[in-house]
């Protein structure tokens, strides 16, 4: 069994939150939920150039193998957004810096597979894999990094 968990970003300090319905917070903030640790749903607002939802690790639609489960991704565009809320905190100044910070942030976020590309080769063993490849919340951890966010205790009880 995996790590499941969901926290909010307030601005200031992580909290455990429930998914569901969005947080009252005041913006900026950002929400991870961790399912099973294969699935990492990023919600942010203010949303900038995204639509204000990002996965790590696998979509839903890609883990489920179901098109229903969750709207088509477009990487670039939360790159985008994810790169606006960064500089809305006021971590980067000007056009080159928020380039860079999205390219940086695309590097982690997982767009919509075809169930084969996923599948280990015969020969490729799990044991040479990066833990963030098979671990979503190593992974979430390093793009909180990437956004210049605590990392929350929470991780890594």
């Amino acid at each position: 069994m995996g790590f499941f968990g969901t926290y909010l970003y307030d601005g200031q300090r992580w909290t455990a939150h429930e998914d569901d319905p969005p947080p009252p917070a005041t913006e900026p903030w950002l929400m991870v939920n961790i399912y099973d640790s294969d699935i990492a749903t990023v919600v942010y607002q203010p949303q900038g150039r995204g639509s204000g939802v990002a996965y790590l690790g696998f979509t839903p639609r890609t883990y489920f193998e179901d098109d229903e489960a969750s709207p088509p991704t477009d990487v670039v565009r939360e790159a985008m957004g994810l790169a606006d809320w960064w500089m809305w905190r006021g971590r980067g100044e000007g056009e080159v810096e928020h380039a860079v910070k999205a390219s940086e942030l695309l590097g982690y976020l997982a767009h919509d597979q075809d169930p084969e590309e996923i599948e280990l080769d015969d020969e490729e063993n799990v044991v040479d894999l990066d833990d963030a490849d098979v671990f979503v919340e190593v992974k979430a951890a390093r793009f909180l990094e990437a956004l210049d966010l605590p990392i929350p205790e929470f991780f890594s009880d």
